[in-house]
């Protein structure tokens, strides 16, 4: 389960709706946020009691992202990130990560629900004077739209960080999730880096309360293993520790418990 994976992409007629509950909403909450109501609340605590997991997984999957965003910005030098599917903005996006270690970083998010996009504009601006920060409305399903509005953003002819985090589960086939990767992935120069995660199905309650989320109507998520993972890095070289539960890849906690999601940092060389 991820903060995408929540996500029904419902645009409401007649503006927000508060009191049914949305996916990113709930993801928000899940995280320690605040952009979330009551209806969210109730749905993400019953989804809790079901697999008490999601919650160290959602704060988890945070911490992973600013410890791979700083990591590439300070040490690979990469000025170019490319965040597909991010969700709500919540503390420490990637251009607050990236843009604080190095200024002149250049953001792009990508997300074609109408809630996530309405947050964007109000809340993902940039960090620093030198800096840029956007986004596009594009889907997760059409890698060729993503790199086409990219282009004209980002600088292709430098290294580029390609993010998916926890969101290739929207994509039911694992074959296309993995084609999706390579695509956006052969798009982008020599020296650039592919940050992905994803929700696992290592334990049993999480694909439980998953299912049970899947048949309210909502857009279904699939769990992966963590090979079908390793699998989306395919001609890349993985940074060390590899694919690893995110809460174990460059932790600042080496004892930090491992969550249901797991993923790594690969180099296209």
């Amino acid at each position: 389960m991820t903060k995408e994976a929540l996500s029904p992409h419902r645009a409401l007629s007649g503006g927000l709706d508060t009191g049914v509950p949305h996916s990113a909403r709930i993801w928000n909450y899940w995280m320690g946020g605040k952009d979330n109501f009551a209806a969210d609340r109730e749905a993400g605590e019953a989804y809790r009691r079901q697999f008490p997991g999601i919650v160290p997984l959602a704060r988890q999957s945070r911490r992973f992202l600013i410890r791979a965003v700083h990591h590439l910005a300070t040490e690979a030098g990469v000025r170019n990130f490319l965040d597909i599917g991010t969700g709500l903005p919540t503390l420490e996006n990637t251009h607050q990560v990236a843009q604080r270690a190095a200024p002149e970083s250049r953001i792009v998010y990508v997300d074609n629900d109408p809630l996530v996009l309405t947050h964007a504009r109000a809340l993902l601006s940039n960090t620093t004077p030198e800096g840029v920060t956007d986004y596009v409305d594009a889907d997760l399903h059409d890698p060729d739209q993503i790199i086409a509005d990219a282009r004209n953003i980002l600088n292709f002819t430098q290294p580029i960080a390609v993010m998916f985090m926890g969101v290739l589960g929207h994509v039911a086939d694992h074959a296309e999730a993995e084609s999706i990767v390579a695509r956006v992935m052969a798009a982008v120069p020599s020296g650039s880096y592919l940050v992905l995660w994803d929700g696992t199905d290592t334990t049993e309650g999480f694909d439980e309360a998953q299912q049970g989320y899947d048949d309210t109507g909502a857009v279904p998520y699939v769990l992966r293993s963590a090979a079908q993972i390793e699998r989306c890095f395919a001609g890349l070289t993985l940074l060390e520790p590899g694919i690893v539960s995110i809460s174990r890849w460059r932790p600042e906690d080496p004892d930090a418990e491992p969550v249901d999601g797991y993923g790594g940092v690969g180099h296209k060389p």
